[in-house]
C-alpha cells in the first residue's frame, strides 16, 4: 500500500469520459492509442506506477479538452499484452488528487502537477457507511435496475461491505459523466451512497415521467 510520502507531485493523466475510479476499486482498461501506449511505457518505469483518471468537462472545442479538476490516481496492478500489440490493464485506485497545472513536455500524453491533501483518508484501509440502511437501499436498487433494464448479481451485493457495494455501483451504474464526477467528489462513503440514491431516483423519475407522457 503506497503512503503519502509515496505519492509524486507530478502523474500522467488519462482522460477518459464516464470512466470511474475510486480508491480501492479497480477499474480495468483497453489501452491501444499510441499516445496511451507511450503513457504506460513511461508508467511502468517509475517506482509508483500511478495513471490519474480525471474526466474531460466537457466536448473538446477545438483543442484539449478542458479537464475537472479532481480525478483518482490508480496503481498499475495487472497487465497483458494482446497480439496486435494492445494491453489489457488494471488500475487500483490509491487516492484522489487535485490538478494544479498542467505540465508541458515532449511526451505525447497530458501530465499535471497535483495536490494530494484533502484525501488523506483514501490513503486508510476500507470506509464504513454507519448508516446505511440496507433494507430501503436494495429495495431502491432493484426497482432502479428494473427500470433500467439492468442484471445484477443479487447474493453478491447483498453480501458485499459497505464500501465495495457503494464504490462498485458509483463506478458500473450508467449515469451521466458529470453525475459520476459528483460520485468521485464525495467527501465520505455516506455523502457518495446518498449522491447515488439521489440519481437512482432522478433516473426512476424520469421513467415515471416517461411513462406518462406516453
Amino acid at each position: 500500500m503506497l503512503k503519502a510520502t509515496d505519492l509524486p507531485d507530478t502523474i500522467a493523466l488519462f482522460p477518459l469520459p464516464g470512466a470511474l475510479l475510486l480508491p480501492r476499486a479497480k477499474l480495468p482498461l483497453h489501452i491501444f492509442e499510441p499516445r496511451y501506449l507511450a503513457m504506460l511505457e513511461a508508467c511502468m518505469a517509475t517506482r509508483h506506477r500511478l495513471i490519474g483518471m480525471v474526466m474531460p468537462r466537457g466536448a473538446p472545442a477545438g483543442g484539449a479538452a478542458r479537464l475537472h479538476a479532481i480525478g483518482c490516481a490508480g496503481r498499475l496492478t495487472a497487465m497483458s499484452e494482446t497480439d496486435d500489440g494492445r494491453y489489457m490493464i488494471t488500475l487500483t485506485g490509491v487516492s484522489r488528487f487535485r490538478i494544479l497545472d498542467e505540465v508541458p513536455g515532449e511526451h505525447p500524453y497530458r501530465q499535471a502537477r497535483v495536490r494530494w491533501a484533502g484525501f488523506g483518508r483514501d490513503l486508510g484501509g476500507p470506509e464504513r457507511d454507519l448508516a446505511l440502511d440496507r433494507t430501503a437501499f436494495f429495495d431502491r436498487l432493484s426497482r432502479y435496475f428494473t427500470a433500467s433494464a439492468l442484471s445484477a448479481e443479487w447474493e453478491g451485493l447483498r453480501g458485499a461491505e459497505d464500501e465495495l457495494l457503494i464504490n462498485a455501483l458509483s463506478m458500473l451504474c450508467p449515469f451521466q459523466p458529470e453525475e459520476k464526477q459528483a460520485l468521485l467528489e464525495a467527501p465520505s462513503l455516506e455523502t457518495r451512497r446518498e449522491t447515488l440514491v439521489t440519481l437512482m431516483e432522478f433516473a426512476l423519475r424520469g421513467q415515471d415521467d416517461g411513462e406518462i407522457l406516453q
